[in-house]
């Protein structure tokens, strides 16, 4: 479907601009535009849904202590990168100029000849070198220190700390792969008659998946997840800019359980059972707002 609104048709063109929404670069034409395709297509709506929680994870990611020592290095790459380039740009032969002989330095039209110990300071830096040279280090600090809480196992330990259930452990993982993927679901629709069918057919299990959009919990789709390598179905639904996973464990026993609060790290998670399923609800929602998914979707459930 093509739209006259300016904006790109293409998938990766239209998920840039919901990228550039995020992060406030839109004027506010582009921004109404961005906003109406969200609100038409649950796709979209989804998919800045997962970027908006994943932002909101990373914000509350412990800022890493940072050592002067660590910082003092960092700077030391960054200025030995930048005299690097500007040796190779002192040396380098402008374009269409004879090649420099064995301890000569060509000069303009080859009449001129400078000695091959000039300083490389004293020589005009090319466009590259420049370029490099107003590069700021502390940008490149900033990311490396970034890849290093991402790449350790910080997340982890904001997602689930302290966790003795392993299969909650399980549920918190799962939902923070959604987040990092590109689609936190597997299955797009709205529709409870699409996403349960979808399920159903593999995993030959679907549970309850109530509409609550009039409540204020839209349902976006669903996904399989594999937990103790078996597959469990799982719902997604949004709330304003939050996603929430929610877990269905088929039961064997019967037994019932009520709503028990697992929150941990900065997110928020609650499980219960109904006899049927037992339940694993995980969002970086407050605990209050979690609370009312909960009590709706249980209503809504019988």
């Amino acid at each position: 479907m093509t739209h006259d609104d300016g904006l790109p048709n293409d998938p990766e063109g239209i998920r840039l601009m919901i990228h550039a929404l995020v992060d406030g670069e839109l004027d506010a034409a582009a921004a109404l535009a961005v906003e109406r395709r969200i609100a038409a297509d649950p796709r979209l709506a989804a998919e800045h849904a997962r970027i908006m929680a994943l932002r909101g994870a990373v914000s509350r990611l412990p800022r890493p202590d940072v050592s002067d020592a660590f910082r003092a290095r960092i700077a030391a790459i960054g200025m030995a990168g930048t005299e690097q380039q500007e040796q190779a740009g002192a040396t380098e032969p402008q374009r269409g100029a004879p090649p420099a002989l064995p301890g000569l330095i060509a000069g303009a039209g080859g009449g001129q000849r400078r000695e091959a110990g000039t300083r490389p300071s004293q020589a005009r830096l090319s466009p590259r070198a420049r370029r490099f040279g107003s590069f700021d280090w502390r940008a490149m600090a900033a990311s490396i220190m970034i890849s290093a809480v991402l790449a350790s196992g910080a997340t982890q330990w904001v997602m689930f700390s302290g966790a003795e259930d392993g299969f909650a452990a399980a549920v918190a993982s799962g939902h923070r792969r959604s987040l990092l993927a590109a689609s936190p679901i597997d299955i797009v629709s709205s529709d409870r008659h699409t996403v349960k069918p979808w399920l159903d057919a593999r995993i030959g299990v679907s549970p309850p998946a109530p509409d609550l959009a009039q409540d204020g919990f839209a349902l976006i789709g669903g996904r399989v997840e594999v937990i103790s390598g078996r597959p469990v179905p799982a719902l997604v639904y949004r709330h304003r800019e939050h996603l929430i996973t929610l877990v269905a464990e088929p039961q064997q026993g019967g037994k019932t359980a009520q709503p028990d609060d697992l929150s941990s790290g900065g997110f928020s998670m609650v499980h219960w059972s109904d006899g049927a399923f037992s339940y694993w609800a995980i969002s970086d929602m407050e605990r209050p707002e979690l609370d009312d998914f909960v009590a709706r979707f249980r209503k809504a459930a019988v």
